[in-house]
């Protein structure tokens, strides 16, 4: 059967990371152009930068998550071998599409913290087009955490069925051939 204490721990990792992927899009990075006191020259102010720090945390609770899950199944790739079935064939698919779903959702907070901290330095003179204050996009920690939840479901159904494949296993009997016995 299936750890309950991993299902659990992997569960809240995830709640967290989901947490802090949605806080940070909540709390990205706004700019504004001002101008200095004497009127020379435009530049960019930027608010706070938590946002950055919330999706570098969803980045490592997600990571730790799914290296628990791989941890414990072994990454499907050392141990005893899994019975042949549904429950191993949903495994193998399961498998693949949780590593997909934990990539684009790693590549998501990774893209949105890394841009969220880069803050345009330069200025422009009075008169010249405004300077480019950039942002992150709204929407990227948002589908960092949409993806955090799709990789949360799809984790945990892996792993219960990786679970189910691994205990229904059952070798076979000690002869080393089938139908292998003495003629007389």
């Amino acid at each position: 059967m299936a750890s309950k204490l991993l299902i659990i721990t992997v569960f809240v990792f995830d709640l967290i990371a989901f947490g802090l992927a949605v806080a940070a899009e909540q709390r990205r990075s706004i700019a504004t152009i001002q101008t200095d006191s004497e009127k020379n020259y435009n530049y960019c102010v930027y608010d706070s930068d938590i946002s950055t720090g919330m999706g570098v945390g969803a980045f490592l609770f997600l990571l730790a998550s799914q290296a628990l899950i791989m941890v414990a199944s072994r990454c499907f790739c050392c141990g005893k071998p899994l019975s042949p079935g549904g429950s191993r064939a949903w495994a193998v698919i399961l498998f693949i599409i949780c590593w997909l779903f934990f990539l684009i959702a790693e590549i998501c907070l990774l893209a949105g913290s890394v841009r969220n901290a880069y803050h345009t330095k330069y200025r422009t003179i009075f008169g010249e087009n405004p300077p480019s204050c950039q942002t992150v996009r709204k929407g990227v920690f948002a589908a960092g955490a949409a993806f955090i939840f799709f990789t949360t479901i799809v984790s945990e159904f892996y792993y219960i069925f990786y679970s189910k494949a691994r205990e229904s296993f059952q070798p076979y009997g000690g002869e080393t051939g089938v139908g292998m016995g003495t003629y007389k």
